[in-house]
């Protein structure tokens, strides 16, 4: 048995989630060598009780060759938390997945990746805010991370791709279940230009206790969470609780106080959450962290350096500017371009070190 296949076996057992999983590792050294305990030993760890040390001890290896065959045929990759391509930024919280199934491709720039959560049961302001801000995260080369729920996870995930941008999705389920059913076709459209992924054994249903847990992984996967609409047990909530425990950011959109949707929201912003209204807001608060995960890999085919040729787009406003402060209006004046597209391609060169903004919405050519 090789660490990967006891890791596999290890990870199907039910009730051995990251925490045990990384007790037992501690103990006996690695997974392959918890097989040989006995089941005193076993029930010497914290957690583990007389069912589940019974059920590492009824271990088959017909159940990882079942396993890794149904992986193949849904051309699944399976990670282990010792992998050079598991998330970096996953890795650092306190109860990572061991075990990360990967249907799609993780890229290095996702390191920058932003989450987008909300409520099942969204309004359409809800469902049209998701959509707008993660297409317009997605045109500044930020990932966005959701977990294909119905409403707001399912608006942030399509905003993503109809800027032709990556996602993540994080299920709940393994990714021989995909849930909810009718995002299907989301699943397969997030695979081509991102990726779904699940610690959860190919077969695992989306049982309600799964949930949580694939909370933490949204939140783990990001610089920070946005929560769009959330009731007032929604999941969205646990996700920004995951956010806070794991040192991320967590902004929130405010909505109509008299609205079941954004009690939670609303609540987020009075104990502290970063009350947001555009993308703006989001790059101004991580604006440093940007900076720094940018600089760590600017070998990336992400990054684009000062002597790369800008778009069509930049390069106008790129000569619209000089070293003297232009004001907004000005710039899209000079511009003929809209607004929206005008500020998008400014905080996207104002990442890259181009273009710097001022006080006042007054925008300069960076020096250097």
């Amino acid at each position: 048995m090789t660490e990967k296949q006891a890791l596999l076996l290890l990870n199907s057992v039910s009730g051995i989630g990251s925490i045990k999983l990384k007790q037992l590792l501690d103990e006996f050294g690695s997974a392959v060598a918890i097989f040989s305990a006995t089941k005193s030993e076993l029930r010497k760890i914290n957690g583990i009780s007389e069912k589940i040390a019974t059920e590492i001890l009824k271990y088959s290896f017909k159940n990882i060759e079942e396993e890794l065959a149904l992986a193949e045929k849904h051309s699944v990759e399976i990670l282990t938390i010792n992998d050079k391509d598991y998330p970096a930024r996953l890795k650092e919280i306190p109860d990572a997945p061991i075990i990360l199934y990967v249907k799609g491709k993780l890229l290095a720039q996702d390191e920058i990746s932003i989450a987008i959560v909300g409520s099942r049961r969204a309004s359409f302001y809800g469902l049209s805010t998701a959509e707008k801000f993660a297409q317009e995260l997605s045109q500044l080369g930020i990932t966005v991370v959701s977990g294909l729920a119905r409403g707001i996870d399912s608006s942030a995930h399509r905003g993503a791709l109809k800027s032709k941008a990556r996602t993540i999705a994080v299920l709940g389920s393994g990714l021989a279940e995909i849930y909810p059913p009718e995002n299907k076709k989301l699943f397969e459209e997030i695979t081509e230009s991102g990726a779904v992924v699940s610690e959860f054994p190919m077969k695992a249903k989306p049982l309600a206790h799964n949930f949580p847990r694939r909370n933490r992984i949204i939140s783990g996967l990001s610089l920070g969470v946005i929560v769009v609409e959330a009731a007032k047990n929604s999941g969205a909530l646990i996700t920004a609780d995951f956010a806070l425990e794991q040192g991320r950011e967590v902004f929130a959109i405010p909505g109509k106080v008299d609205s079941a949707t954004s009690y939670g929201t609303n609540k987020l912003i009075k104990q502290g959450a970063k009350l947001i209204s555009s993308v703006e807001d989001i790059i101004e608060e991580l604006k440093p962290q940007l900076e720094i995960h940018l600089k760590e890999i600017k070998k990336s085919e992400f990054v684009m350096d000062k002597q790369l040729v800008l778009s069509e787009d930049e390069s106008r406003l790129y000569d619209i500017l000089s070293f003297q402060p232009k004001h907004i209006d000005e710039i899209v004046a000079e511009s003929g371009f809209k607004i929206n597209s005008v500020l998008g391609a400014l905080m996207q060169m104002e990442i890259r070190h181009l273009v710097r903004q001022l006080p006042g919405k007054l925008f300069v050519r960076q020096n250097g």
